[in-house]
């Protein structure tokens, strides 16, 4: 395929993934098997797809900066098993061979479209938790006022792991966490998603960039059709309903890892 024509369905997919993370979010659960099926090595497409997306989290971060009022301690020492969780994923990532790394592609894929089918349920019990507490903000503010617990230390340490590595589904796993510490103030819960995603994408970019695993005409690509299809997607959020994009993209999931599956036991990747 000439690389024009190739860049076009780049830019494409990944306005189409641009547009669902604004709508529903699990964007890359498009935007990575459409990677592989252009012929990107799964390594490189993983890799790429973090750089490219990674000014969306600065982005969401900047959107979200006066939800972690007063959490500014906290949301130091949350950074740090980010920065270090990201790290240890993306040196992962980097040193495992390419056909191991295929072998799991499938099973990524499937596990990240589970996560994202948990999501839904997930957020409803958790906004419903918040309004059903008169002092929920209160609490929070407090809750996150001062150092977090060891435990959500230790559990962000696995999930930026698992974020620097892959990626996908990390935001469920982060709020997931952050609701069993006991916060229920989704506002304030999605400003730290969005504090801790930033961190474990900027030292995962960082990696992959300095160990030359980033493609950087896909990228820019990338960032250029991610930018206008999550425009777009937030014009259309309130006319499209969220369960058609959700089930949409859990199909797009499953299908996806049988075919990556299927792909792997031929070869293919």
């Amino acid at each position: 395929m000439p690389s024009a024509a190739r860049l076009a369905l780049v830019v494409l997919v990944s306005a189409l993934g641009g547009g669902v993370n604004s709508i529903a979010g699990g964007g890359t659960l498009l935007t990575f098997p459409a990677l592989i099926g252009l012929g990107v090595p799964p390594i490189v497409a993983n890799a790429t797809s973090t750089v490219a997306l990674w000014p969306g989290s600065a982005g969401s971060m900047w959107g979200y900066r006066s939800e972690l009022a007063g959490a500014r301690r906290w949301a130091l020492w949350f950074a740090l098993p980010s920065l270090a969780g990201g790290a240890v994923g993306a040196m992962l990532l980097l040193h495992t061979p390419a056909a191991r790394f295929a072998a799991l592609v499938p099973w990524l894929v499937l596990a990240a479209t589970a996560v994202f089918v948990v999501q839904g349920p997930l957020l409803r019990r958790l906004r419903a938790r918040g309004a059903a507490a008169a002092a929920t903000t209160g609490g929070d503010a407090a809750a996150t006022s001062g150092r977090p617990a060891m435990g959500v230390l230790l559990a962000q340490v696995g999930i930026a792991a698992y974020g620097g590595y892959f990626g996908a589904g990390i935001g469920i796993l982060m709020l997931a966490a952050l609701g069993f510490m006991g916060l229920a103030n989704i506002h304030r819960m999605n400003g730290l998603k969005a504090w801790g995603g930033l961190c474990i994408n900027a030292m995962a970019a960082g990696i992959f960039i300095a160990g030359g695993l980033v493609s950087w005409h896909i990228a820019l690509a990338m960032a250029a059709g991610s930018t206008a299809g999550g425009y777009g997607g937030a014009r259309m959020a309130q006319r499209v309903p969220q369960a058609w994009v959700r089930w949409s993209v859990v199909c797009v999931g499953l299908s996806s890892g049988v075919w990556l599956y299927i792909a792997h036991l031929q070869g293919l990747l």
